[in-house]
């Protein structure tokens, strides 16, 4: 997603080329020793599901979590960690390599989102060999009631996870879509129970209840929450997303009887109780800590040690969740058996991108890139179609579509994650896109630009939903209403909503999608002074290209009115294009409502700006880049402030973060900039800064991520640019091309596109840079291709060499526009 803490400094070892994990481990960045061009391995990699590696991103606050999940799955079971203190946790997710003790694992998590604690966590079940005699909400520092573990005794891998405690317990879990498998294996010698912390969710919880069915070995029960962000205190509404929208309910079925049962209530033990309920609210440290509800089950392992459950999740009902289990886990299935399913269907979804060539390390990144983009949409529909709307009513899927999905991280996908979506699975990527639209439909027609399960969370800004369907229909994705969400999208920017005028949640969760937008609309820009918004100068650049984007769906639809309107207000980033910001140079930079800029300013002040400096921002044109180029002066202007952009004043490489005038990688507002040197007509060097950062941001191990994967976002630039491709612009359907690092890559057919296949047969760390292109066994003498190309499928076949070659499309006749 977008993250509202992200990690801004570049960690020491960065800078050599090495990741540190915990305990001193260093860890390789890709661009290790070469191989040769005769000596890549020419077949395609057979199984991709071996190179993925969970634990990529789960430390330097990549926020990735290990555990078990499917592609789109609604359950994802993954630990959650403790430092001492139970109304926190060690990441975002719940989890934190670097952190080697834990209280439970939950069945619900979000791929790297930045708010601490994010989302989700709920109902960890924590496996505890011992004496249960007190209430475990009352073991607030985590000190009885947690356990140790060494990363030795750790195995992560997609679809399963499993790991031995110093407890003596090992828990070995394994998922399908809705549901679950585990085995708890305990010490012969000491009592087993199982805890179910039905309160315990991420941020806290508004209620639970659990039941406990003695005569049929099942223990039920839910948890009513939300709050994604809800910790954040934003001006003077610090409890805007301290609030409940969604309910989990879960059933798990066990093959043995208890031998004990009990129940909790804050600092309550209740031995032999079946049934309570009870939040822990929505606060932190002394106010949450020693509240909350749970149960637990006891057996008996004199004579079998091994206990094994099967769950099953549903945000409908206990009867969805029951039903979900039912249909998608046989009563005799073992782990292995849904492991060896769920790993397959892992390796179908990865498939859809083969390569040939390069070494473990890279194979390993990408593969693991590929299988955090792919995590995102989830399901939220139970198998029966039915699901909890933003009006939280059960509603039935429509006809056409195949599920409801939720978890929309808008300010960050739109950028790279959706558009990888629509290339690699349209037909996901139409029922999100309907998803979404039902969304907005039962949320008085608006498009929430940071939505949770079915919850409207406010987070960011902009208008991601307009950039994200735009680029939809631009790249082929047909399966949803069309004209009604292009419809409701238009009213959205066109027509003020009440909310625009409220400063709730401001500034990271203001509570308005196009924020006092009659102002916007008259002035042609959001006035730092009266906008309601996070910044002006960001607002008015999120939506220049949300604008940029719906006008040329409006242009596929024929709709001329709409088009050339919304055309206009494409170019209202000029309105926010001060020339004189600096004595030197123009910046973007916020201004007031009677036409005054905002001052004091300067090129690494936020001031006007969401997440990220005036000097980053600058560049957040993608829409109209030549616009930009010529507001600068001219192509070699833009060009030298490019390159300042991304090396330090001796020359050396800046793209690690840590400067506010330069590129910073874990965030989004810039991480298209090394791109944009094709359209000033210098491909080269786009194709040098994109490996530069392939190599020493990106790597393998914990640290391999440079931020918040922001619900797969920061993956799916690792994906395109590794495949030597990028989106031009939100809205289209256009690519950039640079050097594959793969000397034979294949996307697969989908949808009504063709396979797409990238062949760069002298490829290795070495050769980064282009001398030539064909497409389709053509020549092709332009830096990328257009939508056609992406819609339909074909061959790009890519001429490499370690000199840049100057001279290859750069004429400015054929540059990106």
């Amino acid at each position: 997603m977008q993250a509202l803490w992200k990690r801004r400094g570049p960690c020491l070892a960065k800078a050599v080329g090495v990741a540190v994990a915990s305990g001193g481990l260093l860890l390789p960045f890709l661009g290790s020793p070469a191989a040769s061009a005769d000596s890549v391995a020419a077949a395609s990699v057979p199984h991709p599901v071996q190179y993925v590696d969970p634990l990529i991103g789960s430390s330097d606050g990549g926020n990735t979590y290990p555990g078990a999940n499917l592609p789109f799955g609604m359950i994802a079971w993954s630990p959650t960690s403790t430092n001492g203190d139970q109304t926190n946790t060690a990441a975002a997710n719940g989890y934190s390599y670097n952190t080697t003790r834990l209280r439970g694992f939950s069945l619900t998590h979000v791929n790297g989102a930045g708010c601490h604690p994010g989302a989700a966590g709920d109902i960890p079940i924590m496996p505890f060999a011992g004496s249960v005699d007190s209430s475990p909400t009352a073991d607030t520092k985590d000190a009885k009631y947690a356990a140790g573990f060494s990363h030795a005794d750790e195995t992560a891998e997609p679809g399963r996870y499993r790991v031995g405690l110093d407890s003596g317990v090992t828990t070995d879990l394994a998922v399908s879509e809705r549901a679950g498998a585990a085995d708890f294996t305990f010490p012969a010698d000491k009592p087993a129970s199982l805890l179910f912390r039905v309160s315990n969710s991420l941020n806290g919880s508004e209620d639970a209840h659990v039941d406990i069915d003695t005569a049929h070995n099942k223990v039920t029960g839910w948890v009513e929450t939300g709050a994604f962000c809800g910790r954040r205190a934003n001006g003077g509404t610090p409890n805007n997303n301290r609030k409940s929208y969604y309910r989990l309910y879960f059933t798990a079925a066990f093959d043995r009887s208890f031998s004990g049962v009990g129940t909790w209530l804050d600092n309550q033990l209740s031995p032999g109780s079946i049934s309570t309920s009870g939040g822990e609210g929505y606060l932190t440290g002394a106010d949450r800590a020693g509240r909350g509800s749970g149960g637990y089950v006891s057996f008996d392992t004199g004579k079998d040690n091994n206990v094994h459950m099967r769950l099953g999740i549903s945000y409908v009902s206990l009867a969805g969740a029951e039903a979900n289990l039912r249909g998608e886990i046989a009563p005799n299935a073992s782990v292995e058996d849904v492991a060896k399913a769920g790993k397959g269907a892992w390796n179908r979804a990865l498939k859809s991108v083969k390569i040939s060539g390069g070494d473990e390390d890279r194979r390993t990144a990408f593969y693991t890139a590929l299988y955090h983009a792919l995590q995102q949409p989830n399901l939220i529909s139970d198998r029966n179609g039915t699901y909890v709307g933003m009006d939280r009513k059960v509603h039935t899927l429509a006809r056409g579509q195949k599920a409801q999905y939720s978890n929309f991280s808008g300010w960050d996908q739109y950028r790279a994650q959706v558009q990888l979506l629509a290339l690699l699975k349209p037909r996901v990527a139409g029922d999100f896109a309907q998803s979404l639209y039902n969304f907005a439909q039962q949320n008085d027609g608006i498009w929430d630009r940071w939505v949770h399960i079915s919850g409207a969370t406010h987070v960011m800004t902009g208008d991601p939903s307009a950039a994200t369907l735009a680029t939809f229909y631009a790249m082929g994705v047909r399966n949803f209403d069309v004209q009604g969400a292009f419809d409701s999208l238009y009213r959205q920017a066109t027509v003020p909503h009440p909310s625009g005028l409220s400063d709730a949640g401001c500034p990271g969760q203001c509570e308005g999608n196009r924020p006092n937008l009659a102002q916007y609309m008259k002035s042609g820009y959001a006035a730092q002074d009266q906008c309601h918004c996070w910044g002006g100068a960001a607002e008015t650049l999120e939506d220049s290209v949300a604008d940029a984007a719906l006008a040329q769906w409006a242009k596929q639809l024929r709709r001329d009115e709409e088009y050339k309107a919304l055309t206009k207000r494409g170019g209202y980033w000029k309105n926010v294009y001060n020339p004189v910001a600096t004595p030197d140079a123009g910046y973007i930079q916020a201004r007031n409502a009677d036409g005054s800029w905002v001052t004091p300013f300067s090129p690494s002040s936020g001031l006007g700006f969401a997440q990220g400096s005036a000097a980053t921002y600058l560049w957040m044109v993608p829409q109209d880049i030549q616009g930009l180029v010529a507001a600068m002066g001219g192509r070699d202007k833009a060009a030298s402030r490019l390159d300042a952009f991304f090396h330090n004043t001796d020359g050396s490489w800046s793209v690690s973060g840590g400067d506010a005038l330069r590129y910073d990688p874990t965030n989004e507002p810039g991480i298209h900039a090394p791109w944009l040197y094709n359209a000033l007509g210098q491909p080269w060097k786009t194709q040098e800064t994109v490996r530069q950062i392939l190599d020493t941001v990106y790597g393998t191990g914990p640290a391999g991520l440079p931020g918040n994967d922001d619900l797969g976002t920061m993956s799916a630039w690792y994906v395109f640019s590794a495949l030597g491709i990028y989106p031009k612009a939100p809205g289209s359907a256009d690519l950039l091309l640079s050097a594959p690092v793969f000397p034979h890559a294949v996307i697969a057919s989908a949808g009504d596109r063709d396979e797409i296949t990238i062949d760069a047969p002298r490829a290795t760390d070495i050769n980064r840079y282009v001398n030539s292109v064909n497409v389709d066994g053509e020549k092709h003498d332009s830096s990328w291709v257009d939508g056609s190309f992406t819609r339909r499928g074909g061959s790009l076949a890519f001429g490499v060499s370690a000199e840049a070659d100057t001279r290859w499309a750069t004429d400015p006749s054929n540059l990106p526009h």
